[in-house]
């Protein structure tokens, strides 16, 4: 076993800009600056804990594999810096990282959308969580498809025979979920879905226990609906089986709309 060599540097302030400095792999604690501009610093593999750092401009600076915890970077910008395998815990920053420094490769993206989502639950800003959720969830969609789908070598070497197959499937799933009600984020497209659900159910009312001839019939058939939904009414026509395949939907329906209703309370 070897000694990771890491350096701890504590209650320091920076009074001067830094330009190609290397503090590779150090344990910065209680260490802070102000208004100044840090361009091309290597901070990889090293970790920040109690740390302030307000209105700085980190220019091009490597951050691969640090470690964020209680630290407060309000204000700062981050042009051009490398925040691959980077973590964030119960630290304030900006959610403009999302847009201007997520990793290039999916799977990164994924992660790093993710360590942020939960970073922002933890200090409760729900809409940088909000935004968070939807990036991650643009990864994930990216990342599964490329899994089972894409010729690069990276995929084709990590995912290989069954391990395609049942990616596929994943990809698959999420595809489902994300049309359904949109991964459990989106209450527009359960109603779509319930929509959806609400047309067909009237063509079958219509075309098996109606006339399929008569437009009249249709539109009897989609205004009723909702009362055999909500189980105001049970038409005599209708076996045990297509009423208890209504009432499954109907407490799917419930259960879904409650748990985005529930994410959305949770994130404030």
């Amino acid at each position: 076993m070897i000694k990771s060599g890491r350096e701890k540097i504590e209650d320091i302030i920076f009074d001067n800009d830094l330009e190609n400095s290397n503090y590779h792999n150090k344990y910065f604690v209680r260490t802070g600056a102000k208004n100044q501009v840090f361009r091309k610093v290597n901070f990889s593999h090293t970790y920040f804990e109690n740390c302030y750092f307000r209105n700085i401009q980190f220019n091009s600076c490597d951050f691969n594999g640090c470690k964020f915890n209680n630290c407060n970077f309000q204000g700062s910008t981050f042009i051009g810096s490398n925040f691959d395998y980077a973590i964030f815990e119960k630290t304030y920053i900006g959610s403009e990282i999302l847009d201007n420094n997520c990793p290039s490769h999916n799977n990164l993206k994924l992660k790093f959308a993710r360590t942020l989502r939960i970073n922002y639950q933890s200090i409760g800003d729900a809409e940088s969580v909000n935004k968070a959720i939807k990036i991650e969830l643009e990864a994930s969609k990216e990342h599964l498809h490329e899994a089972w789908n894409s010729k690069s070598t990276y995929y084709r070497t990590k995912y290989r025979g069954w391990n395609r197959i049942v990616m596929f499937f994943r990809w698959l799933y999420f595809k489902i979920q994300d049309f359904v009600w949109g991964n459990g984020e989106s209450p527009l497209k359960l109603c779509r879905t319930g929509f959806y659900l609400w047309l067909i159910a009237s063509l079958i009312d219509t075309i098996y226990f109606k006339d399929p001839n008569s437009l009249i019939d249709y539109w009897t058939s989609f205004k009723s609906i909702p009362s055999y939904f909500m189980g105001i009414k049970k038409p005599d026509v209708y076996s045990d089986w297509y009423l208890t395949l209504i009432t499954m939907f109907r407490f799917i329906g419930f259960a879904l709309f409650t748990s985005i209703i529930i994410k959305r309370f949770n994130r404030r």
